[in-house]
């Protein structure tokens, strides 16, 4: 079996895993087995997964992930009253069945250009990422893709979002997760709900990445103080980010200036393994400055262009969508309101967002 990397996911394809079954399966570029595939695995989560009370009172989960699921409500009250979120009733659930990973994300590049494959979809567009609840078809579809002369990477996802759509449940891998890293991701997904931009997935999860740092952030603060361990915890995820942010984007400008030059396509090839090895010596002299463990994973079954981009989509801008808070007040609901004002699918939202970072002549 492949060894998987885990990374926070939004799986907005399965905004359309029910609709599409009603309205859409017609329409040309969708795939039908795709999205009975995941019809029929929402479904089944949601008709397994029981009400947060009944897990409360029960005895199928242990101290610490119940102690983190009596939280959750406070979670997104503060992010829908504090934070401006869009109230959903989303996590109002809980899938307690298994432990095993929910779904398992494919994404593809090709070996000599930063740019992702992508799968278009109605309603959402074309998405740069496809989520599967099985590991089997996961690893079909990475074999397709490799085929095809393509950088793949697959993936393992602790949460996703329907965009309000349907009532995403909360999972069993999500409670196990640091009480810091469960307000993260809610914070994170509800902010998909929020605002989402058809086509522009990495405006998408690079804003839901910021809101999510910087609102576990504040929720610590106001619920635990400024010395609590769940505050300071959020602090340092912010300052690992970052950094690690910095160091990532630093790595994919030494590739977009390889694979725009004028040297051959295998060439192109031998020399971004010699900027793979580097970056990953280069990350291991930086790697005892941080203080969380959320990068430990990185690169550790090598690197290829889809796992970069993969990464890129949260990671890559934050200190870009960060200089963009700092403009409107440090307010993330002055940012929303900011960003909503402006967003449509033809403004080209992380161009904007460039724009508004570069320091001013």
């Amino acid at each position: 079996m492949a060894p998987l990397e885990s990374y926070r996911f939004s799986a907005l394809a399965r905004k359309i895993s029910v609709i599409a079954l009603i309205m859409i399966l017609p329409l040309s570029g969708c795939r039908f087995t795709y999205i009975l595939h995941a019809a029929s695995n929402q479904f089944r989560l949601m008709h397994n997964s029981i009400n947060v009370d009944d897990a409360l009172k029960g005895d199928s989960l242990e101290a610490d992930p119940k102690r983190r699921l009596e939280m959750v409500a406070g979670i997104k009250d503060f992010g829908e009253k504090e934070l401006c979120l869009k109230k959903t009733q989303s996590y109002q659930t809980v899938y307690i069945e298994s432990a095993q990973p929910l779904v398992y994300t494919i994404s593809a590049s090709p070996k000599d250009s930063l740019s992702r494959i992508s799968w278009w979809f109605p309603i959402v567009g074309d998405m740069p990422y496809l989520g599967f609840f099985d590991l089997k078809k996961a690893e079909k579809e990475k074999e397709k893709l490799i085929s095809k002369g393509l950088d793949v990477s697959i993936g393992v996802a602790v949460a996703y979002s329907t965009l309000g759509w349907f009532k995403d449940p909360l999972t069993l891998n999500l409670l196990e997760e640091s009480t810091v890293e469960l307000t993260e991701t809610i914070l994170h997904e509800m902010t998909h709900s929020t605002l989402y931009i058809k086509g522009q997935a990495e405006f998408n999860e690079g804003l839901a990445n910021l809101v999510g740092k910087a609102g576990a952030l504040s929720f610590m603060k106001m619920s635990f103080g400024d010395t609590h361990p769940f505050t300071i915890e959020a602090e340092n995820s912010i300052a690992d980010e970052r950094m690690f942010s910095s160091f990532l984007d630093s790595l994919l400008e030494k590739l977009e200036q390889l694979y725009t030059s004028d040297i051959t396509y295998d060439e192109k090839l031998a020399q971004r393994e010699k900027i793979f090895t580097s970056s990953l010596d280069e990350f291991d002299n930086i790697r005892k400055n941080f203080k969380t463990d959320r990068f430990n994973s990185f690169g550790r079954y090598g690197l290829n262009n889809a796992y970069l981009m993969s990464i890129a989509l949260y990671h890559r801008h934050f200190r870009q969508f960060e200089s963009v808070l700092n403009q409107n007040n440090n307010s993330i609901c002055d940012m929303l309101s900011y960003f909503g004002k402006r967003a449509n699918e033809d403004t080209e939202m992380l161009r904007m967002i460039k724009a508004l970072s570069s320091p001013k002549e």
